[in-house]
């Protein structure tokens, strides 16, 4: 079975489940990392991830050695409900190239990033909080490792690659061309977060590509640091490689984080080293939804559930109806 059949009948078996996910009080950023968090942010909130790359590359075969300067942004924002979100990512980079065998040296610069999709939340483990309610004798079964953290939370994604003018990057690609993911996470303790992502871009060129990315993430003793370890495999035509990104996330405030990475891969036909720095910001804009008392739990928006209401309002008639046999 080719891959295009395989991606789409696991989105057709996949679409049924439908689940909400959940917003957070703290920013929910993709960074530093290349992977994609199963979570949207949060309807209503616009939030801008950017990064700046510095890359240095070594072809043993072409006999040539570059040096990239790049920039990242990414654009999220809630769309209509909390599952939901359109997601713009974009990477512009400036490239020297200098040929060690010949008095030869070149730029070129463009996108090598410039895409547009729909992400949409299928099913969250943790959307009912009867089933992840903290155990309150046993700080060991709060914290430690669970068998049902396995269970991810699960979204798909799809979108669009755009290449715009004569790209030196995507040489004979369409304008458009589809790009369709799938992205899981598992909290497997409340300080170990995975991740992983499995695409397939460039749908109907020459050149279409499969990439998967794992990552694990963990909140250091002091909350506000976090690091990662991160591995991402790309096969295609035009290019592969397997490459590992590791580094450090600082939480300035619960709209706020700066990070930084390094990253290398581990063939020669390039070598590549980079770093990158950037931060994460968003407008936190989300409002939560006030539900209709007769559908409210107990105490949920500040209010009693109509179940309630009923029974004070039998235990007011009764206590009229003894006050009038009292008389």
């Amino acid at each position: 079975m080719k891959y295009p059949q395989i991606v789409f009948l696991s989105f057709l078996f996949l679409l049924p489940i439908s689940m909400n996910s959940q917003y957070t009080d703290v920013i929910n950023s993709n960074r530093p990392g290349q992977s994609v968090s199963a979570y949207a942010v949060g309807k209503n909130v616009l939030q801008a991830e950017i990064g700046s790359t510095m890359q240095k590359d070594e072809h043993v075969k072409l006999f040539t050695e570059s040096d990239f300067l790049g920039i990242d942004i990414a654009l999220r924002y809630g769309l209509f409900f909390e599952s939901l979100e359109i997601y713009y990512e974009g990477s512009y980079v400036k490239e020297d190239i200098f040929y060690t065998q010949q008095d030869l040296d070149l730029t070129r610069k463009d996108f090598t990033r410039n895409r547009l999709g729909l992400k949409y939340l299928l099913y969250d483990p943790f959307k009912n909080p009867e089933s992840n309610k903290p155990n309150l004798y046993s700080w060991k079964a709060n914290h430690g490792f669970k068998l049902k953290s396995l269970i991810p939370a699960i979204s798909i994604y799809a979108g669009a690659n755009f290449v715009l003018g004569e790209n030196p990057y995507y040489s004979g690609d369409p304008i458009v061309s589809p790009r369709v993911m799938l992205t899981t996470q598992s909290r497997l303790s409340s300080r170990f977060v995975l991740i992983s992502n499995i695409a397939y871009d460039r749908i109907g060129t020459d050149f279409p590509e499969m990439s998967y990315i794992v990552s694990v993430s963990h909140a250091l003793g002091n909350p506000k640091w976090s690091v990662f370890l991160e591995h991402q495999g790309i096969k295609s035509d035009r290019y592969a490689d397997a490459i590992v990104r590791t580094g450090v996330a600082y939480l300035f405030n619960k709209n706020f984080q700066a990070d930084i990475n390094i990253a290398t891969n581990f063939k020669n036909t390039p070598s590549k080293q980079f770093g990158t720095v950037g931060f994460s910001y968003r407008l936190d804009m989300h409002r939560d939804a006030l539900m209709p008392i007769e559908d409210q739990n107990d105490g949920e928006n500040g209010s009693i559930s109509s179940s309630s209401m009923k029974k004070s309002k039998k235990k007011k008639k009764k206590n009229k109806n003894n006050d009038e046999t009292d008389f």
